[in-house]
């Protein structure tokens, strides 16, 4: 038998989660963290409600990228690099793919959150 993390206050989306705010339960459930040490500092992708388990796809990295942001946008190929500037159609944190918007030719395009909060286009 392990133990759950649960939350012992209600977490709003978009809330960087504190040590302050979990506690653990007793029980096992194999969808759930138990370490509160996998939860400090990731953000909260849903609601989260007290004494309720922490599923691993309600919580990620923090947001680096913002709805409506401009955002660098770097393409880099074999023997090509390409930078221009996009506007971010949704929010992501490292490692996301999001949508954005070439400003030049008003494309809708997808690439990965870098963790400097550039944007990586890939084919």
């Amino acid at each position: 038998m392990a133990d759950i993390l649960v939350t012992t206050r209600t977490i709003r989306p978009g809330t960087v989660i504190v040590a302050s705010d979990l506690g653990v339960l007793p029980g096992d459930r194999a969808d759930s963290f138990s370490y509160a040490a996998d939860v400090v500092g990731q953000e909260a992708r849903v609601a989260l409600y007290p004494n309720r388990p922490i599923h691993f796809d309600h919580v990620g990295p923090p947001a680096l990228v913002e709805r409506n942001q401009i955002v660098s946008l770097r393409y880099v190929g074999a023997k090509l690099a390409i930078s221009t500037e996009g506007r971010s159609l949704d929010r992501g944190g490292v490692g996301d793919r999001v949508r954005i918007m070439n400003l030049s030719s008003r494309a809708t395009i997808f690439g990965y959150v870098q963790p400097d909060g550039t944007i990586k286009v890939s084919r």
